[in-house]
């Protein structure tokens, strides 16, 4: 069985991270989506909330799953069986970082590879750190998530 997981932060999972999730998903026979728990961050939802909203929005994607974790991805990587780990490109700046880290992993796990999705056009621009910022100035961020996860970040910013 070849297992991917494709982590990151996903606060809150965008159109894009949604893109990568379908395309990745339809690779391999099963695709964790490894929510990272970052306490360098102040996320906008916490981590059992990214993953609920990962487990509603690919509810209808039976090979993906999502789940929580901290520390070295590798080491979830690991923890997970996985032979693969996914990872999205944007840009060139992307490409920098993502092959930095890539490349890392390779030598503290020779077992597990990373695989590039380049991002559909229409999302090369998208961050979830856009996201938040445009919803924080009250501008229109709907177009870029799920209809489901814009209704929770709406909520949010009520609080």
């Amino acid at each position: 069985m070849r297992i991917a997981i494709y982590p990151g932060s996903f606060d809150p999972v965008t159109l894009g991270h949604l893109n990568i999730i379908e395309r990745a998903a339809a690779t391999v026979d099963k695709l964790i989506v490894g929510v990272l728990e970052n306490q360098n961050k102040s996320p906008l939802f916490t981590a059992a909330e990214r993953v609920e909203m990962i487990g509603l929005v690919t509810k209808d994607i039976p090979n993906v799953e999502a789940r929580a974790f901290n520390g070295l991805t590798i080491d979830f990587a690991r923890q997970c069986k996985a032979q693969l780990i996914v990872r999205g490109l944007r840009a060139i700046t992307d490409f920098e970082y993502e092959l930095q880290m890539a490349q890392t992993n390779r030598i503290l796990a020779p077992e597990v590879d990373t695989v590039f999705f380049t991002t559909e056009l229409k999302y090369a621009y998208l961050s979830s750190s856009t996201v938040k910022e445009v919803a924080h100035f009250g501008g229109n961020f709907e177009c870029f998530l799920p209809s489901l996860v814009a209704q929770r970040v709406h909520d949010k910013l009520k609080k």
